[in-house]
């Protein structure tokens, strides 16, 4: 059974690799119901909406499509301008936002100048007060572990988003630029069943673990965090499992699950 949540969450996850993202543009129902999710009454269904759609906005040639999506720039200001929501919704909004209606580049930009430029961007974010963290996470190896890190980084005051990378074993936290990465490790450790190392390149661009120590360091709580994750019999490991590991083929990316999710949009929204 899908409800709102593990839809978007799952779509997050296709969005998170670049060779999704076109296909789930150009699928008809995909769209459209991320922009009726911009209007849900659920904080958790529009943040993970907004992460959905900047993922989608970092392949230039879905811009057009997305800007001229009924509905999408209108519900981005209403959400830009509510009071009601916390910042890092409504920035993100406002981060959307500026990249649909941002000119295009100017044409004498080489691909690979952009590219970098682009990728730049999104790591950074607009909001230079935001920075990006690769984690590995040793015993993040299925739905329940997964649900428990989830449950452990909503609570930490000052992180933004996160995706996770389950055939890795990694989540991609963005966080404020204040926030000690040992905080996520604290939080990460209070689960009892898991542990993170940061993941970084070295000089030789090679991939490497540095061991982070939760001991000691302060995890700035949220105050109030509302009980949205999907309970288990709403998001089946088998589920999760398959729409993952589908962010690894693109051919895969406008297969099954990604006409399942269609399906629901359309079944739930439209009549």
């Amino acid at each position: 059974m899908m409800d709102a949540l593990s839809v978007v969450s799952q779509l997050r996850d296709l969005a998170s690799e670049p060779q999704n993202r076109e296909a789930i543009v150009q699928d008809q129902g995909c769209l459209p119901g991320l922009v009726l999710f911009l209007d849900h009454q659920s904080p958790e269904v529009l943040l993970a909406t907004l992460q959905t759609l900047r993922y989608l906005a970092e392949l230039s040639t879905n811009i057009p499509s997305m800007k001229n999506e009924l509905g999408m720039m209108v519900s981005l200001e209403n959400l830009m301008g509510r009071d009601d929501l916390s910042v890092d919704i409504t920035s993100l909004a406002q981060e959307v936002y500026g990249i649909l209606t941002a000119p295009p580049l100017p044409v004498h930009r080489t691909p690979e100048r952009e590219r970098r430029k682009k990728s730049q961007f999104f790591i950074n974010s607009s909001n230079k007060k935001a920075k990006c963290v690769t984690l590995h996470i040793q015993g993040l190896d299925s739905v329940d572990h997964r649900g428990l890190c989830e449950e452990a980084l909503l609570k930490v005051r000052g992180v933004i988003s996160f995706t996770f990378q389950m055939a890795s074993k990694r989540c991609t936290v963005r966080i404020r630029s204040d926030l000690p990465t040992e905080s996520l490790a604290s939080a990460i450790a209070d689960t009892k069943v898991l542990s993170a190392q940061q993941v970084v390149k070295n000089e030789a661009g090679e991939e490497v673990f540095i061991p982070l120590n939760p001991s000691g360091a302060e995890v700035p709580q949220n105050s109030a965090l509302p009980n949205y994750l999907p309970e288990e019999e709403e998001s089946p490991e088998k589920e999760v499992d398959r729409a993952v590991s589908r962010t690894a083929a693109k051919d895969d990316a406008s297969g099954s699950w990604l006409n399942a999710a269609a399906s629901f949009l359309t079944k739930t929204f439209y009549w």
